[in-house]
């Protein structure tokens, strides 16, 4: 394991799971949850998230984003190193809604019809939220080329892409910090 890797996963464990009696988006009950947002938001170890995240990437990749907020902070700060390593990618946030005012839209930030896209989440369980963003951006024109989760926490969101013709990735699972898939 690289050292990047060992540190975002003991950060996790450290700051972002949490154990007792929770209720999942989907109105599921969990007797764990993670807000892996405490460990891609912490400047102790956010370059070593977006290491990670480029990691996975495909080098044909040119602009990352997904569904906010869940998104925002992967793909901000990995195209923000990335634009340090000489490897620029566009930036944008997928709305939950269109908006009425403004240019409108759904889409926030930058992203062009040209571009190959990798759509990112912080934690995924189901990856209905992975697929949303994805149908949205394929819907703009431009093409999605990885769905990719900072944490995979139900085992689920790799064949709800692959049916929709997209690969996913996932910098760690739920076995990775100790638990059961919890997919639905």
């Amino acid at each position: 394991m690289s050292d990047a890797r060992e540190r975002v996963l003991q950060h996790l464990l450290a700051h972002s799971v949490r154990r007792g009696d929770f209720t999942l988006k989907s109105g599921r009950s969990s007797t764990w949850f993670i807000d892996s947002k405490q460990t891609i938001c912490a400047p102790e170890v956010m370059l070593d998230v977006a290491t990670l995240m480029l990691e996975r990437i495909p080098p044909d990749a040119t602009a990352i984003g997904g569904l906010t907020m869940g998104a925002d902070g992967a793909a901000f700060i990995t195209a923000g190193v990335a634009a340090t390593r000489n490897r620029p990618l566009r930036a944008f946030s997928v709305r939950k809604e269109v908006k009425d005012h403004g240019a409108g839209g759904r889409i926030a930030g930058s992203l062009l019809e040209t571009d190959r896209v990798v759509i990112t989440e912080d934690t995924v369980t189901r990856g209905t939220s992975l697929t949303e963003a994805a149908r949205v951006v394929r819907d703009v024109g431009a093409h999605v080329v990885l769905l990719l989760a900072v944490v995979d926490r139900g085992g689920t969101a790799a064949a709800m892409a692959r049916e929709e013709g997209w690969d996913f990735d996932a910098l760690f699972s739920a076995p990775d910090l100790g638990f059961d898939y919890e997919g639905v």
